[in-house]
């Protein structure tokens, strides 16, 4: 294996490794976005997509010269050369092979990372959000039950003071506070439910991306299986 192709397939087995590190649950999503916001990463990302594609057209054009030299060995005619040069030529033509599936599982895991980190990323945002309500609506609930203790002990004082117009006004802001605040609780429920089935779409994405990925492997297992570079 030359130099170039060398580099390539050790470049396929870091994404293996990464992809795996994507996938099991080793770190939550939180930790994950955590450590794809750190400094160092913030510093690469910023040319993140010009990386990217440099690198996709590089593959790319790999993968285009091992299927040209796929095609170039697939058509030799057996039977009209010597057994050495026959041999060689099947070399080469395995070799090809190789490389063509080399260059095509690092382009598609290439996509499949990209894929992830925006789906962890996704999903720990909806998580943050569903937590910040799920606070808000607890807070609304300790304001509700206050006002409603409060009412209660001005019912009481002014059943002492026997004062009927300034009770009966209180009374009605207390309800209006009352009902604004279950209107909000109300709100919070729809928006808690909403980030709940978003959160249910990213991980049928996750695991959908997780079985494409073990079948790909199996794929490339049985592909390479019994063979050495």
């Amino acid at each position: 294996m030359s130099l170039v192709w060398t580099i390539i397939a050790t470049f396929l087995y870091v994404e293996i490794a990464v992809v795996l590190l994507l996938v099991l649950p080793i770190a939550s999503p939180q930790r994950w976005n955590r450590f794809f916001k750190s400094q160092f990463l913030a510093m690469i990302s910023r040319q993140a997509n010009i990386y990217f594609v440099l690198l996709f057209g590089i593959l790319v054009l790999f993968l285009l010269e091992a299927i040209r030299e796929m095609r170039k060995y697939s058509h030799h005619e057996n039977g009209t050369e010597h057994l050495n040069v026959e041999l060689q030529h099947s070399m080469r033509l395995f070799r090809a092979q190789r490389n063509f599936y080399i260059s095509g599982f690092s382009i598609f895991l290439t996509l499949v990372i990209r894929r992830l980190v925006i789906l962890i990323s996704s999903q720990a945002q909806l998580l943050a959000q569903s937590e910040a309500s799920m606070r808000q609506a607890q807070s609304a609930t300790t304001a509700a039950r206050s006002l409603l203790s409060q009412q209660k002990s001005d019912d009481k004082s002014a059943d002492s003071k026997k004062s009927d117009s300034k009770p009966d006004e209180l009374i009605g802001e207390l309800k209006q506070k009352i009902s604004d605040l279950n209107k909000e609780l109300e709100r919070e429920r729809k928006d808690k439910e909403a980030l709940k089935s978003q959160a249910t779409g990213l991980e049928k994405e996750y695991d959908r991306l997780t079985e494409e990925y073990s079948k790909l492997e199996r794929r490339l297992t049985v592909s390479g299986g019994g063979k050495d570079d």
